[in-house]
Order: structure tokens, then C-alpha cells, then sequence
């Protein structure tokens, strides 16, 4: 489900509009257009030519037609110019000028169609790749993964692009099931180069530490040793950093699920009672751990100082846990980023994320089902914005599987 929601319809082909029943019609429009010019200019008389204004047909055959059919359209226009314009008698004929200027007019249509059509190859090029990069990022997910319901969608602020900071995963191991849900501070590759690297050691200490806590160090640790690997080529950024929402399902206490905030928005809880937060052990954003001693074992030195970038020998007090919550059999796990958080109108009202879920699921309690649930987000946030998005959205939302519980 996760696979089919994340695809958003970030580009459109511009003529997808101009097809009935899968085939392309765009070919109609020159086609009406110089028809009609031929009609008006026979039926007015002499007195109001308008011939040369087939010198139009080829161009708007350019703007929504393939190259081939652009070249008919400048050819047809040729010959329907000659044909209607030798039906007057010779004082009223527009002459071999407009006949030139109809000429012209098709070889730069030509001319445009052509480099058009390279320019949405090369992008339609951009695209694959960076559909590649954000599969590679945010991989598929199966199913039923790891025993979770899952569904997650990824806008992109930069429809174009396709790809941000934010990131989510699930990872199934020997210890649990882990989930990470998150957000890299900034935008372009330098984003999206973080992410990749907090995912991949996610994957790896989700599968092997037992401990959720550790995870959450290992987190930090990755963060801290890319910073200074980036500075150390020349590109460092400043201080990046992430929020994340860490989650831990243990199969042993199958009515709880272990929670670890980095300065993320609380996950909520979504089911037919209502919507709640749900508390869980605060952390500094990924990035910051080494300066209240987030992190057990501490960081020490400067990012870009090589040797620096590993724990020191002094002791650090560790985050003080928070039991982990219950969460009842019908509740859905939403985490979204703050993209949907601080989503604003016209006039700058913020989008009422638990107002509109609470009121959703009190209509309609199958509302909480993660399919349902992240499409009403989607949909909720796209209207409020009217589809113009400040910044990259991502919305993921998780439940246990009835027959993995316990």
C-alpha cells in the first residue's frame, strides 16, 4: 500500500489533457484551427482576408504536437494557403509575401517542436533519475512488512523533483520491529545525502542492537561522523540536522510500542475514540545529542576535525526513558512531518491536523485504517495549501496486523 500511495502525480505530461480513451487527440486542435481559417476566409469575401493567419496552425501544432505531425501541419498549411488564396481572383490574392511568411512560419514551428521534444526528453531523463534516487532512499515496502499495516506518501515541495530530506523506513529483526520516521534540516542533494545515511545505519542497528536506545545512538553517532566527512571534501553546510520520530514493537508486549523523539512532532495515536499524542523519550534533534549528553558515551570536537568524530572516554548522563505507551488494537500510528504541521492557506492559517482527524474519524471510524487515514492527510493538506506546498510533506502511518499481535 505504502508503494502505491508514495507515487504522487508530480508531473504531468502537459498534453495528458488532449488524450480520449488512451489516444492522443491533440492533433484535433491545429486541425479545427485550420479548418476554420480556411471556412472564415472563403465565406467573408474579399473585403476580409484571412489567409495568412494560417501561419498559426504549425506553431500551435508545435506547442502540443510531435515533431512528425508538425511538419504535416506546416506542409497542410502551405497547400490550404495556395488552394484558398487562388480561389479569389489575382487583385484580392494576398500573394507569394504571405505565402513566404506561411513558409517561415512552419520551418520555425518545426524548428520549435524539435527542440521541445529534446527538452521534455532530457527532463523526462532527470525524472527517471531521480525516481531511481528516491527509490533508493524510500524503498518499497511489501505488504503486511514485518507484521505492520503500513501506508506512507511522499510530496515533494519541488514537484519536479521528487525527492527531499524526509525519509521513513521499517526495519523487522530479531529484537522487533523498528520504524523511522524523519526529517533532514534543508534541501537539495545535501538532504537527501543525509537521509540515505541515517537509513542506512537505521537498517543496520535496528536489525542488530536490542536496545531502541542504542538505535537512537547509532543515529546520532552516523549524524555526527557525515558532517565531518562532508566537511572534510570542502562542502560543509553548517550544523545539519534531522528530527525523527524512532518507534520499537516488541512481539513480546505486542499492546505497547516503544517511542524515541528527536524534536519531531509527537506521533499521534488515530482510532475511533478519538486522536492523541503519544509521549515518548524527548531527544534533541539527530545532530545536537553531543551537547546535552543525549548520547550515552558523549561526542566530542569539531565535525570536520577527522579523529574528533567519535564518543569520548567521558561519561554523559543518558535521556531519562518514558514507559512505553499502550496502543490499543484499533489505533493507527500517524507520524507526519512539518510539512503538513505548518501547511498554510492564503491568509496563513496552519493546517488543523488533529481538529480534521478527530472530525474525520468520528464520521467515519474505518477512517483510521493507514490507507484511509494517510489519504485524508494528503487530500486535507492539498486543499488547505491548494496544492502549493512550502515544503517537502511526508506522511506515514502504521498499525499492527490482527494476527501479530500479542
Amino acid at each position: 500500500m505504502t508503494e502505491g500511495l508514495v507515487k504522487r502525480i508530480d508531473h504531468l505530461d502537459q498534453r495528458e489533457w488532449l488524450r480520449v480513451g488512451g489516444c492522443g487527440v491533440a492533433w484535433l486542435v491545429p486541425l479545427l484551427l485550420l479548418v476554420a481559417l480556411a471556412a472564415v476566409d472563403l465565406t467573408t469575401g474579399e473585403r476580409f482576408r484571412v489567409v495568412s493567419w494560417i501561419v498559426l496552425v504549425p506553431s500551435v501544432a508545435a506547442a502540443l504536437c510531435g515533431v512528425g505531425t508538425t511538419v504535416v501541419f506546416a506542409l497542410l498549411s502551405l497547400a490550404t494557403y495556395v488552394a484558398v488564396d487562388t480561389a479569389f481572383p489575382d487583385p484580392y490574392r494576398a500573394g507569394n509575401a504571405d505565402f513566404v511568411l506561411v513558409a517561415l512560419g512552419g520551418a520555425l514551428a518545426v524548428v520549435a517542436a524539435e527542440l521541445r521534444a529534446r527538452r521534455e526528453r532530457r527532463e523526462g531523463h532527470m525524472r527517471d533519475i531521480a525516481e531511481t534516487t528516491r527509490r533508493t532512499v524510500l524503498r518499497p515496502l511489501p505488504p503486511g512488512w514485518a507484521g505492520l499495516e503500513h501506508a506512507g506518501v511522499y510530496l515533494a515541495a519541488d514537484t519536479d523533483a521528487r525527492v527531499g530530506g524526509d525519509f521513513y523506513d521499517i526495519q523487522p529483526g530479531p529484537h522487533g520491529t523498528r520504524v523511522l520516521v524523519g526529517d533532514v534540516q534543508g534541501k537539495g542533494l545535501g538532504a537527501v545525502e543525509t537521509a540515505a545515511a541515517l537509513l542506512g545505519t537505521f537498517r543496520e542497528a535496528a536489525y542488530h542492537e536490542p536496545d531502541l536506545a542504542t538505535v537512537a545512538d547509532r543515529l546520532e553517532i552516523r549524524m555526527y561522523r557525515h558532517r565531518g566527512h562532508t566537511a572534510a571534501l570542502g562542502r560543509y553546510d553548517g550544523e545539519r540536522f534531522a528530527t525523527a520520530v524512532l518507534l520499537g514493537f516488541s512481539e513480546r508486549h505486542g499492546d505497547t510500542v516503544e517511542v524515541i523523539n528527536f524534536g519531531h512532532e509527537a506521533p499521534l495515536a488515530v482510532g475511533p475514540h478519538g486522536v492523541r499524542p503519544l509521549p515518548g523519550t524527548e531527544r534533541l534533534p539527530i545532530g545536537f545529542g553531543h551537547l546535552t549528553g543525549d548520547l550515552a558515551g558523549g561526542l566530542t570536537g569539531d565535525p570536520a576535525g577527522g579523529p574528533a568524530n567519535t564518543p569520548s572516554d567521558t561519561p554523559a548522563e543518558a535521556p531519562m526513558a518514558v514507559p512505553a505507551p499502550e496502543l490499543h488494537p484499533d489505533e493507527t500510528l500517524l507520524v507526519v512531518t512539518d510539512g503538513v504541521t505548518e501547511a498554510r492557506d492564503r491568509s496563513g492559517e496552519f493546517y488543523a491536523l488533529v481538529r480534521e482527524l478527530d472530525r474525520a474519524v468520528t464520521r467515519d471510524p474505518g477512517r483510521a485504517a493507514p490507507d484511509r487515514l494517510v489519504r485524508a492527510v494528503r487530500d486535507g493538506v492539498l486543499r488547505h495549501t491548494r496544492g502549493r506546498l512550502a515544503d517537502d510533506t511526508t506522511v506515514f502511518a502504521v498499525r499492527r496486523l490482527p494476527d501479530a499481535s500479542g
